[in-house]
């Protein structure tokens, strides 16, 4: 077997897995890309590619299996010949299945659900180099619970006291024993200040939308402007994001960082109160919105602002070097005087020189990864700097990172400068 991978289940349950492939650098002229698929180490499926009609058509497999009573699920690809080394997968999904217990089967809020996903996704990059990238996020929870709002006469949605796993995949504690309230940071904002600076969350006052949740325009109590970002229920990011950025931005201020009003974890709600930031994002400066386009000057006065931002982050800290690890041109913002300021840092991580930091999940948005962090797993700041690097390049083609409608090679915007600069046509 060329690799495996492995996923925590419960013991001797049964799973239905779908494994999809789609075959993008080999002849199909012949049947050298076939090869096998195991499932613990023993049900093997005969993959062949060679059968496709044509290179990169997507297919895939189904399988049903019990798992055994180790607690793990095992995934493996391998070669039907010892000496090739062979074999692919582009991503899987699981599902426990569950069956009727007891009479009373409609009582559907004493049942869970738990799915399992895992992903790895395969790209071809220039020059002949492949970047593979796997992206496992499994054991999401939902369990319905009745829960009655403190606030009276009022029009909301309170998020579920146990949501689900965080995208670190990481145990999550208990609401009540949030190492925020530890923190003493004197940054809690009520919830009926929120609800009031919102008008209940009204749609007229959306500003944005993330992985993470809704963007609003707010008008706190005392009058000041505020971002408002409302975590919303299945969001990729959990709470343990949510208490890395608070725990981040908590201890940093600088020119060209966005700064943190405060936070409300009341009524099982992630919110997090942020200085509005009245020109929106980069992004929406460059392409893709009816903005202003910025003047040159503009442009380089607001990566000059973002570097310095980025650089502060990577050397101010005591504990090590802050890496924020998701770069990117809708995380720098403009105030009135398009001053930049880098934003979102619930994917940060601190970097001590002293540990191997080596990233079992990849963490941050296609098109701005780093290769050799793709690669190696390995995280630094040259992550971050390749980042924005990318946002360097969007900013002077005023295109996205990621563009599927452009023609094949032109589809990744840093693969495709590096091909035309090897080539030396940037210029015409």
């Amino acid at each position: 077997m060329n690799v495996t991978w492995s996923f925590k289940v419960k013991s001797n349950h049964r799973h239905f897995i779908r494994i999809h492939f789609s075959d993008i650098l080999s002849n199909l002229s012949n049947s050298d890309s076939d090869f096998y698929l195991f499932v613990n180490g023993y049900w093997r499926v005969d993959v062949k590619p060679s059968e496709q009609p044509r290179l990169a058509s997507p297919f895939f497999k189904d399988v049903v299996n019990v798992s055994d009573g180790s607690g793990l699920l095992n995934i493996s690809i391998g070669t039907k010949e010892a000496n090739k080394d062979a074999g692919f997968l582009n991503g899987l999904e699981m599902m426990e299945v569950l069956s009727k217990s007891g009479s009373d089967y409609s009582n559907r809020s004493s049942s869970r659900v738990h799915i399992i996903t895992g992903c790895a996704v395969a790209a071809a990059a220039a020059s002949a180099l492949v970047f593979s990238l796997l992206f496992m996020v499994f054991l999401k929870r939902r369990r319905s619970k009745k829960t009655k709002p403190e606030v009276e006469g009022t029009v909301w949605s309170p998020l579920p006291l146990h949501r689900g796993g965080s995208s670190d995949n990481r145990p999550i504690s208990q609401y009540h024993n949030s190492p925020l309230r530890n923190l003493h940071l004197g940054l809690t904002i009520p919830f009926t200040d929120i609800l009031s600076a919102t008008n209940n969350f009204d749609e007229q006052l959306l500003i944005g939308k993330g992985g993470f949740g809704y963007v609003y325009k707010a008008i706190l109590p005392d009058g000041t402007k505020a971002a408002i970002k409302r975590g919303k229920t299945g969001s990729g990011q959990g709470i343990l994001e949510f208490q890395t950025e608070i725990q981040v931005l908590s201890r940093i201020r600088h020119r060209h960082l966005v700064s943190l009003t405060g936070y409300c974890e009341e009524n099982s709600e992630m919110i997090l109160v942020y200085e509005f930031m009245e020109k929106g994002t980069l992004k929406e400066h460059l392409y893709g919105s009816n903005l202003p386009s910025l003047t040159w000057k503009q442009r380089l006065e607001i990566c000059i602002g973002a570097a310095r931002g980025l650089d502060y982050l990577h050397s101010s800290g005591s504990e090590g070097a802050i890496i924020h690890r998701d770069v990117k041109s809708t995380n720098i913002l403009l105030d009135e005087h398009n001053i930049a300021k880098v934003a979102d840092f619930g994917l940060s991580k601190i970097h001590n020189q002293d540990e191997s930091n080596i990233s079992i999940n990849i963490k941050g948005t296609f098109g701005y990864l780093d290769p050799e962090y793709l690669q190696t797993h390995k995280l630094t700041e040259k992550s971050d700097v390749y980042a924005f690097g990318v946002v360097l390049l969007e900013v002077l083609f005023a295109r996205p990172a990621i563009d599927p409608y452009l023609p094949h090679e032109e589809v990744n915007l840093s693969e495709w400068v590096m091909f035309e600069y090897e080539g030396c046509d940037l210029g015409s």
